[in-house]
């Protein structure tokens, strides 16, 4: 039999979640949704700009489907918006997912008190049958007997562990003591600090990470998330990340190569924290292995780069273009820089471009030439907090008036 045929219906949830994920969680341009909705759906290859009228005619009915159901609505700008029914259940979802987390990790811990006890009870009654009358006492020092002889063999047997079980031993520790990742591993013989790793350590194969991978691939971020967000999100792991953009136009993907301190760290991200929510998105987290004539440009020489080749200068946060990628942000930073605008550009105009991921301008100023009092195609915006500052930061490369604006932070 062939392959079903594609139906409008088809297109309904990936263009619902589509929206969901947007850069606000609300809206997208309608051009960029259709292009990033074909690509789910198989009908379009990742990259190609070419669409056929197939396509395009299946998608338009897909959205009419959906504004007909009430479930988006599109306005006379090319912008689609879902409602606000469908946005209260995107919360609703969220906080159903973090519920199911938290009933989890509860679930385990009772288990963990539970297997504790039992243990305890066993012991309990080992003992009462030991006391029980005076006929028992030789039974009793044949099992203390067979027990320290056990205990010898267990001892010999650790001495002689593979690196493989080893690791698995020095995990259940940490995971039994404290959670924290900055806290020396005293049951592996290992001290550090974030950020530092004895090299000798840092590639060794450990439980879940059988080869000592270091490198990650993280995708579904959200589009407005930093690098200071980001390493909370693992703990505190983070010594480089490469955030990956459009060679062309700068635009953030929604995804990063990560180094972490070491295998463990690689292994327990894999773990405990893929699939987890950053920003009311579930991250995927996976492996990455170094690909040959890779090492000598990873880790980087910045802690943090952005857009093309890995050895590239830094870039603080998602988004940025190829070589003129963002700078380090600024601790609280809550001015941008902003270049090559077009000379049409002017306070209205800008304002609306930064509302569009609803950040709200404090003040906007232009710069001039002394001289001729000519007006350089650039300027400062400062922002009424750092948040919004950032949500406008992700919009580097994207196109004002024709021209693709350059972004960076401002002290």
């Amino acid at each position: 039999m062939g392959k079903a045929k594609t139906q409008p219906s088809d297109l309904a949830s990936p263009i619902i979640e589509t929206l969901r994920s947007s850069e606000n969680g609300k809206s997208m341009d309608l051009k960029e949704l259709r292009k990033s909705v074909l690509i789910a759906a198989n009908l379009l290859s990742d990259g190609s700009e070419d669409i056929d009228k197939s396509s395009k005619k299946l998608f338009k009915e897909a959205v009419k489907f959906l504004e007909k159901d009430e479930k988006i609505s599109l306005n006379a700008d090319g912008v689609v918006k879902l409602s606000k029914t469908e946005r209260s259940k995107t919360t609703t979802e969220t906080k159903k997912e973090s519920e199911i987390d938290e009933d989890s990790e509860k679930k385990k811990k009772k288990k963990k008190k539970d297997g504790k006890r039992k243990r305890e009870l066993v012991d309990d009654d080992a003992d009462g049958d030991d006391y029980d009358n005076e006929n028992n006492k030789k039974d009793k020092k044949v099992k203390k007997k067979k027990k320290s002889s056990r205990k010898e063999s267990e001892n010999h047997a650790d001495n002689h562990v593979d690196t493989h079980d080893q690791a698995e031993v020095d995990n259940d520790d940490e995971e039994e003591g404290d959670e924290h990742p900055n806290n020396p591993d005293e049951s592996a013989g290992e001290k550090y600090t974030t950020g530092e790793v004895e090299p000798a350590n840092k590639n060794k194969p450990c439980k879940n990470n059988p080869l000592g991978i270091t490198r990650l691939f993280l995708g579904n971020l959200p589009f407005t998330v930093s690098e200071p967000t980001l390493n909370a999100h693992l703990n505190d792991t983070i010594t480089h990340i490469k955030w990956i953009t459009d060679k062309t136009t700068g635009k953030f993907y929604g995804s990063a190569f990560v180094e972490v301190r070491n295998s463990k760290d690689a292994a327990k991200a894999m773990k405990e924290i893929n699939g987890s929510l950053l920003m009311g998105r579930p991250i995927k987290i996976n492996y990455a292995p170094m690909r040959p004539g890779e090492e000598k440009d990873w880790p980087p020489k910045s802690k943090v780069i952005t857009g093309g080749k890995v050895a590239n200068a830094g870039g603080g946060q998602a988004g940025g273009k190829g070589l003129k990628a963002m700078s380090v942000k600024p601790e609280g930073c809550c001015k941008l820089f902003i270049g090559n605008l077009s000379y049409d550009i002017d306070d209205e105009g800008i304002t609306k471009f930064f509302m569009g991921v609803e950040s709200e301008i404090k003040a906007v100023r232009w710069l001039y030439h002394k001289e001729s009092g000519d007006f350089k195609g650039c300027g400062y915006v400062d922002f009424w907090n750092t948040e919004a500052c950032e949500k406008a930061a992700t919009l580097n490369g994207k196109n004002l008036l024709g021209r693709p604006i350059r972004i960076d932070w401002a002290e």
